[in-house]
């Protein structure tokens, strides 16, 4: 099973349906066609440097696709797990002491008294991407 990221980056290996990876690569395609446009719309000192940096990825974008999942990978993950429903019994009890006084992580998803809590949790590497 392939990530959010490898989806993103064009780097799916799960190939079931063929049909709808087809169509989801379509949609990415134009999705970032979109952002390469957007960006190289903007210029500098008469200069388009995304313009000239991507103008051999199209129609796949595949460094683009890159360069905006690096950019862009902690605020997909906090939009994923933040937004999980209340009775979500998925998110097991990490903050606190120990295993005894342990709690839920409440604030945005992350332990409001431990320092560095930015960090995507190291447990979710193990968990398939279906469940997560």
């Amino acid at each position: 099973f392939a990530d959010i990221g490898d989806i993103i980056r064009g780097k799916d290996l799960y190939g079931r349906n063929n049909r709808k990876r087809k169509q989801l690569e379509e949609n990415l395609q134009k999705y970032f066609e979109n952002i390469y446009y957007g960006l190289s719309r903007t210029s500098t000192r008469g200069r388009n440097g995304v313009k000239d940096h991507y103008k051999d990825d199209a129609p796949d974008y595949y460094q683009l696709r890159e360069d905006w999942w690096a950019a862009n990978r902690h605020t997909v993950w906090e939009a994923i797990t933040c937004n999980a429903g209340g009775g979500n019994r998925y998110f097991r009890q990490t903050c606190g002491g120990d295993e005894n006084t342990a709690t839920e992580a409440k604030n945005k998803c992350r332990c409001s008294d431990k320092p560095n809590t930015d960090q995507v949790p190291t447990y979710f590497d193990y968990v398939p991407q279906f469940l997560r």
